[in-house]
């Protein structure tokens, strides 16, 4: 519906020295293919521009409710799990997210201005 504001995460990984190729391997193998079996809208998943050990995944949600009860699932599932959990979360030395409500205009500026 336009005009309505959408809940859009900003996660930053700040990573280990080091491991942010094994990271952008794991994200891209891995991870974006499962978040996508799982419906995740992910605007956008990429290196940072400024610092050569962190990276940024960017998705978007109907709201603030649908964004906890997706996260609910795909962490506490088996697939995320005895999957790519421990070799990611291994290459991660902290993480930061802050949740803007954007309307789809924003949240397609972003995906174009980001790919």
């Amino acid at each position: 519906m336009p005009g309505m504001a959408r809940a859009v995460e900003i996660r930053s990984y700040q990573l280990k020295p080091g491991r942010r190729g094994d990271f952008a391997r794991l994200m891209e193998t891995q991870s974006l293919p499962m978040l996508r079996r799982w419906h995740v809208d992910v605007v956008a998943c990429r290196p940072s521009a400024h610092d050569r050990d962190a990276y940024v995944l960017i998705r978007a949600y109907v709201d603030l409710a649908e964004r906890e009860a997706s996260q609910e699932a795909f962490y506490g599932s088996d697939e995320w799990r005895t999957g790519p959990r421990e070799a990611i979360l291994a290459a991660i030395e902290t993480d930061t997210s802050i949740v803007l409500l954007l309307d789809e205009a924003t949240i397609d500026g972003l995906r174009r201005a980001i790919d």
